[in-house]
């Protein structure tokens, strides 16, 4: 009996450790927000910077009018932080949906091709953006504020 009583304690007690976590970002075909973070050497924030408005962000306006993105932000803290804990550029898209989110774009070579007609400097800059990143994640947000 005692074992029984303690093995249903232990259940009821743990119970709210399985409860922790994220709480779902909602509907299927519910907007879904992703921040995505950007990390680069002391000294290369302006030229990452330049590079991301130079060859990326045209490219999400661009699926933006396809309607696939609702909204692009893009910020960097004002002070500063641990170098841990420390990210340059916080760019948030809130996606139609969770699947066009985590799903490859059909559409996307075909308007890279259209926007930046000279791929092998468009690729250049790319790789280059990308040599200079210290640390790059994607972090899906759900907003818990209560109506």
């Amino acid at each position: 009996m005692k074992k029984s009583l303690l093995a249903l304690l232990l259940v009821l007690f743990s119970l709210p450790l399985f409860a922790q976590g994220a709480p779902p970002q909602g509907a299927a075909d519910a907007p879904y927000t992703m921040e995505y973070y950007y990390k680069t050497p002391w000294g290369h924030q302006q030229e990452f910077l330049n590079l991301f408005l130079k060859n990326h962000y045209p490219l999400l306006q661009a699926i933006q009018k396809t309607g696939r993105i609702l909204s692009v932000k893009i910020e960097t803290p004002a002070n500063h932080m641990t170098e841990d804990a420390r990210w340059d550029y916080r760019v948030t898209i809130v996606w139609k949906n969770s699947t066009v989110a985590t799903t490859a774009n059909p559409d996307e070579e075909a308007l890279v091709k259209q926007l930046w007609p000279d791929q092998a400097t468009y690729r250049a800059e790319e790789q280059r953006r990308f040599e200079i990143l210290l640390a790059h994640w994607d972090l899906p947000v759900t907003n818990i504020t209560p109506k």
